[in-house]
């Protein structure tokens, strides 16, 4: 057993979703049946589909903590080939803000909180507790790896963990804007109502869907300068995981289409919106 394969099954084991690195510490390679999502993508990536493809393809969307996969010989040549172990940040609520550099150590010790730091090869990993959005190049040598990304394991790290903090969040807001005239990009979506009747294996009862909802709801309207896109996000990240219990189906769909309407309505672009709360969605998975 190698070196990587020994640290992706302890990594797993602490529950923490692994996948191997190719020697340019890329991802591995999409197979022949998954070239360009034909297979259909893995079923909580953003394209999802019936991908059941027994390889490590997908990249992020391919990490486990299932040590019959990892161990498996459809990921075995992998293992053999790999330059490191990555695992997937916001499978675990966790953001990693990368510095590639000593000028962004630099600011970010001027300008972030203090958190958890892992030294990399030219900067260093700031981790915090806690998920959103990824964007790279959010300013010079500095990218947030957290839902649908992926990170290199370079060891634990030092210092205490903190609460991601909205400033970290504003990073990527700049995507998250309104028009010159001062409209959303485009206009909102059909509203849609959710029923528990439609909603026939949820174990909730409609009061608590209901009421969760109007608070989550309540919180993205509360951010009407910046953010709300982020926050419908962690919104329905927090609704996904409290059905993840359920046998379904639970309509998260509606309760997502509702996420994003309020989202658009406070200035998010109805694209950036989708995405955030369609990654919440799937985050929790």
């Amino acid at each position: 057993m190698n070196t990587h394969l020994t640290t992706a099954l302890r990594l797993a084991t602490a529950g923490v979703p692994v996948m191997p690195l190719s020697a340019d510490k890329r991802p591995v390679a999409n197979c022949p049946t998954c070239t360009k999502l034909v297979c259909g993508g893995r079923p909580h990536m953003k394209s999802p589909g019936p991908c059941t493809c027994p390889r490590p393809c997908h990249a992020w969307a391919a990490a486990t903590t299932d040590p019959d996969i990892i161990t498996a010989p459809a990921w075995a040549t992998s293992w053999r080939q790999a330059g490191a172990v990555a695992y997937h940040p916001g499978g675990i609520s966790l953001t990693v803000v990368d510095l590639d550099h000593a000028d962004a150590v630099a600011w970010a010790r001027r300008e972030l909180p203090a958190t958890r730091a892992v030294p990399t090869t030219r900067g260093e990993h700031w981790i915090y507790l806690g998920a959103m959005l990824s964007a790279n190049h959010v300013r010079d040598g500095v990218d947030i790896k957290s839902a649908a990304s992926y990170a290199r394991w370079l060891g634990p790290g030092t210092g205490t963990m903190t609460v991601l903090p909205d400033v970290v969040r504003r990073l990527v807001v700049k995507e998250e804007t309104t028009s010159t005239r001062g409209g959303v990009v485009s206009s909102p979506l059909d509203r849609a109502a959710w029923e528990h009747r439609a909603a026939t294996g949820c174990r909730h009862t409609e009061r608590y869907v209901r009421t969760g909802l109007e608070r989550g709801l309540a919180l993205v309207r509360a951010r009407r300068e910046s953010g709300a896109g982020s926050q419908a996000f962690g919104v329905a990240q927090f609704i996904a995981k409290q059905h993840a219990d359920c046998p379904g189906p639970c309509g998260l769909d509606v309760l997502g289409q509702q996420l994003i309407i309020t989202a658009v309505s406070v200035g998010v672009p109805e694209s950036y919106a989708a995405r955030a709360v369609t990654n919440g969605l799937a985050g929790a998975a």
